[in-house]
């Protein structure tokens, strides 16, 4: 299979790829003698002269490279130059109106709030695509996402990391009513399960300068109360709170290993019992 990005190139400008069989060199003959043929008529004469500037190569290079393709070949009786005029000219394509821009193409993940990550800035898809993988098209101006050949967002590209571009249609009827009282709204959904958990969700939202950043958190975080239940988040936050570690990471890992159900640590208030043995001496022996 050809690189996504190659092929996306290969149909920009109309041309087909045909992939050499491995280790096949009579499938690029043609390739490999023309590679020769250019050691042959130009590197071999500029092998002894010094150049300073990658300007200064080329312009030697063309002047040889005119040389060549205006050589009579004894097989056909003309040239390189003669024959393109000839055969390969008239069939040539106009380029396309626009100049190609380079794209990087990669599978992306929805996440639980609707957004796909895409160099540390997150970016919208419908919701009903939660939890899929698209075929993402990245270039410097813009972002597309895709499933199969089916355009399902487009955005403006962002460079701002850790940010949000979302459109409001995306997301599902409630959060569009909703989206501006995201925080408020968030903060009743963990009070409804707890007040740990509530504690739990105003820490992620308070400890960011954007509260918006730790939605796709908080959202994680109480849909566990799905997997769990709300009264074993409602401990497992608990236990989060007094132990300081209060990220999603760490309260998923509680869950899972069942932490959550079992007791605390206890931190020791007796004090240590002084070792008694022969050989040590007492506090006496230094006074």
């Amino acid at each position: 299979d050809l690189n996504p990005t190659y092929h996306q190139l290969a149909e920009y400008f109309n041309v087909a790829v045909i992939p050499a069989r491995p280790y096949k060199p009579k499938d690029k003959s043609k390739a490999e003698v023309g590679v020769q043929i250019v050691e042959r008529w130009i590197m071999a004469r500029l092998r002894n002269q010094t150049f300073y500037s990658l300007a200064h190569l080329n312009q030697e290079i063309a002047k040889l490279l005119d040389v060549m393709n205006n050589k009579v070949m004894k097989q056909y009786q003309q040239s390189r130059k003669q024959l393109f005029d000839m055969l390969d000219k008239s069939a040539l394509k106009p380029l396309p109106e626009k100049p190609y821009h380079y794209t990087q193409i990669k599978t992306v993940r929805v996440h639980i709030d609707y957004h796909v990550e895409i160099e540390k800035h997150y970016y919208s898809v419908p919701y009903l695509w939660v939890k899929k993988q698209l075929r993402a098209h990245i270039t410097n101006q813009l972002v597309q996402l895709y499933h199969d050949d089916t355009l399902i967002a487009q955005h403006p590209r962002s460079h701002r990391l850790g940010g949000h571009t979302t459109q409001p249609h995306h997301m599902p009827l409630a959060h569009q009513k909703q989206h501006e009282q995201s925080p408020i709204n968030l903060r009743s959904w963990a009070l409804s399960i707890g007040k740990y958990t509530h504690q739990v969700v105003e820490l992620q939202l308070s400890g960011r300068r954007h509260p918006e950043h730790a939605y796709r958190v908080c959202l994680g975080l109480l849909s566990l109360a799905k997997t769990y239940s709300k009264e074993r988040l409602e401990q497992a936050c608990y236990r989060a709170i007094v132990m300081n570690t209060t990220t999603l990471k760490s309260i998923k890992q509680m869950l899972k290993k069942g932490l959550d159900q079992q007791p605390l640590p206890t931190q020791q208030t007796e004090p240590e019992k002084p070792i008694k043995h022969g050989n040590i001496r007492g506090t006496q022996y230094y006074h």
